[in-house]
């Protein structure tokens, strides 16, 4: 049986993770490989309702949201979930797992955007998920004013509390994952999501190439 392989795709909002993660797994079972198409927070039914707290909050709350303890506290529950229930099985049977967002969303927005030190978020990564990482992280990056065409596009103005902050922080989002990658070479490759889909979906598949057997 050959070793299932764990790719996440990562970027700030407006990238186009989404539609690049649905390309890359339709292009992994075309080739015959047995393959899970996932996300974060989210993928099994508790991370999910987890997701639904975060994104949406809850009744009552009058819009304060989650301060960046109880919000990183959520997404490694979430992740804790995921990793155990989906995840670590899909990759024992064999299979590729394609998941929108991991653990570097949570280092990216509750660190460099909500001021959580990356170290603490790594422990609670550890303690959660046993420090499960993907064997190939794709850093999908996008110029601002792209982004924000593609967010006006797809939202039509509504976005949830997290994508719906501030420029100043995701200009922080965006900083933090430029230096994950700079650091982490050898897990990350940066892909240019400027272009139309297909393009940057080359660029996706050139990236995963080394993996495939």
């Amino acid at each position: 049986m050959s070793p299932g392989r764990f790719i996440a795709l990562e970027g700030g909002e407006g990238a186009g993770k989404s539609t690049q993660a649905r390309m890359l797994a339709q292009a992994l079972q075309d080739r015959g490989l047995d393959v899970v198409v996932t996300r974060e927070p989210g993928g099994t039914p508790g991370a999910e309702a987890i997701r639904a707290l975060l994104l949406h909050g809850v009744a009552g709350d009058e819009g304060e949201g989650w301060n960046p303890r109880a919000e990183a506290l959520l997404f490694a529950a979430a992740r804790s979930d995921h990793a155990h229930r989906l995840i670590r099985p899909a990759l024992a049977r064999g299979a590729w797992v394609v998941c929108d967002r991991y653990l570097d969303s949570s280092r990216a927005y509750q660190g460099g955007g909500g001021g959580m030190s990356d170290a603490d978020i790594l422990l609670l990564h550890r303690i959660g998920s046993e420090g499960l990482l993907p064997d190939l992280t794709l850093l999908v990056e996008v110029a601002p004013g792209e982004a924000i065409a593609r967010l006006a596009r797809r939202d039509s103005g509504a976005s949830d509390r997290i994508g719906g902050r501030d420029a100043a922080y995701h200009a922080r989002v965006a900083g933090a994952f430029s230096a994950f990658a700079d650091a982490e070479g050898g897990r990350f490759a940066r892909i240019d999501g400027n272009g139309d889909p297909a393009a940057t979906h080359a660029l996706v598949l050139a990236a995963v190439a080394h993996l495939l057997p």
